[in-house]
């Protein structure tokens, strides 16, 4: 039987830090007429996915957040997601 190394033996654990899809790719712009881009950014209830979990930098996330609002009101990605649009409304009276 294998015992466990306390804590205080084990290595620390270093996330390796996030490097910003658009610094990296110069050529690629943020752009609202391409809702196939910006998909990538939201998350499966379409919300826009953290600058900590993307990795994008400050720059980079106020244009992608930008970017989906606009694509938002013109109808090109949705401001909720489907599975809850087809479910019954909470509180309505039959």
């Amino acid at each position: 039987m294998e015992r466990k190394r306390p804590a205080r033996f084990r290595p620390k654990y270093i996330p390796r830090r996030k490097v910003c899809p658009f610094c990296t790719d110069k050529s690629e712009t943020i752009d609202y007429k391409s809702p196939s881009k910006l998909i990538r950014y939201i998350s499966n209830r379409a919300k826009i996915e953290p600058r900590r979990k993307i990795g994008t930098c400050a720059k980079h996330q106020h244009a992608l957040a930008l970017a989906i609002k606009r694509a938002r009101y013109l109808a090109l990605l949705p401001y909720v997601p489907a599975h809850v649009q087809k479910t019954a409304v909470v509180g309505a009276a039959d």
